[in-house]
């Protein structure tokens, strides 16, 4: 009896001090106010049917998005070998300089949406190798064309790059030496502006992409879907990103963090446009869309950065204003 109650009696200690300690790595001050920006994708916008400037024209006027991230995706950005095309990106940052928005600008040939990995025709037939040389070539040209502007305050390269779920089929294993490359590539055609890693939230250890990068940005999801489970929402509870992110600052010292990928659009494995309005706000509506936002408050990240303006906009054409007039209160109080 005695044994078992020593053995009750340090069990009890372990607990305790397990929570002290969680309990202070999930310190984090309260922001006195979140900094909310947005992404954008030209093929995601493109994907819905949408005129990709008007979408874009939409986000930064009419939403006044002041915190960008984009995609400067391979295929756009070369669709023919050696023969360039900077049509898009010109005016979207161009834009973004005239109406004082600042931009995270994303390049390498994994970047945001699926497939995740985004690789010109041309080049896809070639090895490894050849396509390594190929990536160099097309970062180096980005980089020196845009490193003018004053929009750009962070170079994002890849994304999510250690994050091997969803993205094996068409991403292969991650070339752990060839990343460290392409970010000293950038470090050396910029050394002015700072080199942003991101890695999932809820999927991601934050290990690589914390300690590569001079800032890091998670990605934040709350409702999932699945085939067999139907829809869930996390488990994780918003004080494991701040555990998390001080762990990190622990290992590798304190850098900016951002909240990078909220998503605020329904989780689908059929294009949207195939799938009926019903079943998208099954998945995703403004009811959850504030539950999303609350969640992500008490993450206590002081910028981050929505997902799903595209479908927002393409709502507001199919006649619902829901998400589109949320997402104005939100970014309206950016520039008052």
């Amino acid at each position: 009896m005695r044994l078992l109650l020593k053995i009750l009696f340090w069990f009890s200690i372990l607990i305790l001090c397990l929570a002290v300690a969680l309990w202070w790595m999930a310190r984090k001050p309260v922001p006195e106010h979140i900094n909310y920006g947005m992404s954008f994708n030209t093929f995601y916008a493109t994907e819905l049917g949408l005129d990709w400037k008007t979408t874009y024209d939409a986000i930064i006027n009419d939403l006044a998005v002041r915190h960008l991230r984009l995609a400067a995706h391979w295929p756009m950005i070369e669709p023919e070998q050696d023969v360039y095309n900077f049509s898009e990106m010109d005016y979207q940052v161009k834009e973004a300089e005239r109406v004082g928005a600042d931009i995270i600008f994303a390049l390498g040939r994994r970047l945001p949406r699926w497939p995740e990995c985004h690789i010109p025709d041309w080049a896809k037939e070639k090895s490894w190798d050849e396509q390594k040389s190929e990536i160099i070539s097309y970062i180096t040209n980005v980089v020196e064309r845009y490193r003018d502007s004053p929009a750009i305050v962070y170079w994002q390269v890849e994304n999510e790059p250690y994050l091997s779920m969803f993205a094996l089929e068409h991403c292969g294993e991650l070339d752990d030496n060839f990343l460290r490359e392409e970010i000293a590539l950038v470090h050396e055609l910029d050394p002015s502006r700072p080199v942003l890693i991101t890695d999932s939230g809820n999927l991601g250890t934050w290990f690589g992409s914390y300690k590569k990068g001079d800032a890091f940005g998670t990605s934040v999801y709350v409702y999932f879907w699945n085939p067999d489970l139907g829809q869930f929402k996390t488990i994780l509870p918003p004080w494991f990103y701040r555990a998390k992110e001080k762990t990190m600052a622990y290992l590798y010292g304190v850098k900016p963090t951002f909240l990078i990928e909220l998503s605020a659009e329904p989780w689908l494995i059929n294009p949207l446009t195939e799938v009926p309005l019903e079943v998208q706000y099954s998945r995703m509506d403004l009811e959850k869309f504030n539950d999303i936002l609350n969640y992500a408050e008490e993450t206590r990240y002081d910028k981050q950065y929505l997902w799903g303006a595209e479908w927002w906009y393409w709502l507001l054409l199919q006649g619902d204003s829901s998400m589109w007039n949320r997402g104005k209160e939100l970014f309206e109080e950016e520039i008052e």
